[in-house]
């Protein structure tokens, strides 16, 4: 089974790389863009039929590997 986990930064933490993209964007001449926020999605193949179960162990996953749950929040989609 297929799964999705998006992780990005919790509201009120600055963002120094999106703040780049941005200004890059600006210099590029892209026009409407009024802020950006950089974040990470990580495509997962998860074995196993129980969807319960495959969640469980992506919520682990982004727990202990792939967010950090003091600065960022992640989203766990099964696909």
């Amino acid at each position: 089974m297929k799964a999705r986990v998006t992780v990005t930064l919790k509201n009120g933490v600055l963002d120094p790389q999106g703040k780049a993209i941005e200004g890059a964007l600006h210099s590029l001449g892209v026009e409407g863009i009024a802020s950006v926020r950089q974040g990470k999605i990580f495509e997962i193949e998860v074995e196993g039929p129980d969807a319960e179960a495959a969640k469980a162990a992506l919520v682990a996953a982004s727990e202990k590997l792939l967010a950090n749950t003091v600065v960022e929040n992640y989203r766990v989609e099964l696909l």
